[in-house]
């Protein structure tokens, strides 16, 4: 068998609140609900699992997610209808922005945890045949 993700913990202040901002910002379901967690599918199987823990205990994560063209185009009109701050690099040089890095686009923004949240349409260094 090979290794694959198949999910990770996502801290959050509140584990509904986040899980309901991603799964609403990307058009995704919250697929199941046990315990601590409450986790929302990505298409690949991997499920990101929230699970509420104090807020001073949360340690700012990155988490980039490959997008369709049209699945950026709905997300990145939910970041703007909603207010959301974004930035087209990571250094939040460049606010209200988005990227056109290796013949795609991308954007960064943050989740109510203060995780860092990326979207792009092509992966890093361009896809490969």
């Amino acid at each position: 068998m090979s290794v694959e993700l198949n999910h990770t913990i996502v801290h959050a202040r509140d584990n509904r609140e986040s899980a309901q901002f991603f799964a609403d910002l990307l058009g995704l379901e919250i697929t199941a609900e046990w315990g601590p967690f409450i986790a929302v599918g990505l298409s690949n199987g991997v499920t990101l699992d929230f699970a509420t823990i104090p807020a001073d205990h949360i340690a700012m994560q990155h988490y980039a997610f490959l997008v369709s063209e049209e699945e950026f185009d709905a997300a990145y009109a939910r970041i703007s209808e909603r207010g959301i701050e974004h930035y087209a690099d990571p250094h939040r040089q460049q606010p209200g922005a988005i990227n056109h890095n290796d013949g795609g686009r991308g954007v960064y923004f943050t989740d109510p945890a203060g995780h860092a949240m990326e979207l792009v349409t092509v992966p890093y260094g361009g896809w490969t045949s």
